[in-house]
């Protein structure tokens, strides 16, 4: 893997030294993304599958609430619940992230920034956006190579300052 250090300034790091990845890797961290959301979406969505993207150990923190989520089962079941409310009101719900950096640190764990957009359609209706996020994954190999988030961060945009 190619790699160029530098020092951050408020991109995926939060600063010091980092390698900025080659486009080989950055290219497997968009698709894991794209694979991890679609997981959510539509009537095939499997929140069993999206829980399997974390580690075991995961840690999800959304800025503002009280409490992180830990662990594989804890966000398998809250957002479970979230896909059933969902498919409950018929609505069309996608994720999209842009703006992904990546970067790699010392310890070969792959740190992104990114923004999500949220949004929902009804079936005829006009597309809503439900939320505006910045984002920070700690993403981490497993034996197999397989890319997991060990830890996510998020906070809604107009929400905390």
């Amino acid at each position: 893997m190619t790699t160029s250090t530098s020092t951050s300034t408020g991109g995926a790091g939060t600063s010091g030294t980092s390698a900025y990845v080659s486009a080989e890797v950055y290219t497997e961290v968009q698709q894991f993304y794209a694979r991890q959301m679609n997981l959510l979406e539509g009537a095939s969505a499997d929140p069993d599958a999206w829980a399997h993207t974390f580690t075991e150990d995961a840690v999800f923190e959304s800025v503002g609430e009280p409490e992180a989520q830990e662990g594989r089962e804890a966000l398998r079941d809250t957002v479970g619940a979230g896909v059933a409310h969902i498919a409950a009101q018929g609505l069309d719900f996608r994720h999209w992230f842009g703006m992904v950096g990546v970067e790699q640190k010392p310890d070969g764990v792959l740190r992104t920034r990114y923004y999500a957009l949220a949004m929902a359609t009804a079936l005829g209706g006009p597309l809503q956006v439900k939320g505006s996020l910045l984002c920070h994954d700690d993403l981490v190999r497993e034996d197999d190579g397989r890319l997991l988030v060990r830890r996510r961060s998020v906070a809604e945009d107009g929400r905390i300052r």
